[in-house]
């Protein structure tokens, strides 16, 4: 484990299976955490009766809007003095559509969720960590976005971007001391593929803690030397 204590982390998609483990594990390690997703709503369903603390707060925002993905990202800034962190987890799913059968309302979907949301909170948290002197960013990409999949186009399409994006920052902010990794995950054990999948072996799933020690490694002074990296985390899946 990595001590946090001196840290700020934000945590987009806060309120999902993968997002809970990601803002447990960096509240256990000692630091200050910014959960942040679409509505309170959502942090109801998942953070009932969760006050906010001086270690962490809540915050509403459509990432797929730069002024909203600003707003949210200003209130951590006037909290806490910085971000050292930022854990892009948010991201959506679906499939059953063959690529010439698919609707502009599910690619407009994923690419805003999965890659045009990275592009905004970049936007407001990149020059704010070259001010800082370095910092910390991690996405998640997929396991399945070095190929194409038959009925899962685009979603495959706007996780490989999602790698793309990240060797690209990478490589624009070495120099600046900033690490930009991907996380590729397998089948995550959530509530949700299990509900959706309820004959699969579960045993070979990865779960979400596990996923969540790989993101700490990553935000951690032990990655120092990690830019660019696509990090499979597949389990036995």
């Amino acid at each position: 484990m990595y001590n946090f204590s001196a840290k700020t982390v934000v945590v987009t998609g806060a309120a999902g299976a993968l997002g809970q483990a990601v803002v447990d594990y960096f509240l256990r390690q000692g630091a200050n955490v910014a959960l942040i997703d679409i509505s309170q709503a959502a942090f109801d369903a998942s953070y009932a009766n969760t006050a906010e603390t001086d270690q962490q707060i809540f915050l509403s925002a459509d990432l797929t809007s730069r002024s909203s993905v600003a707003e949210a990202f200003s209130a951590v800034i006037n909290k806490w003095q910085q971000i050292d962190i930022l854990a892009n987890i948010a991201g959506g799913f679906t499939m059953g559509e063959a690529v010439h059968q698919t609707s502009d309302q599910t690619w407009d979907f994923l690419f805003q969720l999965n890659s045009k949301s990275i592009v905004h909170t970049a936007a407001v948290v990149v020059p704010h960590m070259q001010q800082l002197g370095g910092g910390k960013i991690i996405n998640i990409s997929a396991g399945a976005a070095h190929q194409g999949i038959a009925n899962m186009g685009a979603y495959v399409a706007s996780k490989s971007t999602v790698l793309r994006l990240t060797e690209s920052m990478a490589q624009e902010l070495r120099q600046d001391a900033i690490n930009v990794n991907a996380i590729l995950p397998g089948m995550i054990d959530t509530p949700r593929n299990r509900s959706d999948m309820p004959d699969a072996d579960f045993s070979s799933w990865v779960p979400t803690q596990k996923i969540a020690e790989v993101i700490g490694f990553l935000a951690s002074d032990a990655a120092s030397e990690i830019h660019g990296a696509g990090i499979p985390v597949v389990g036995l899946s």
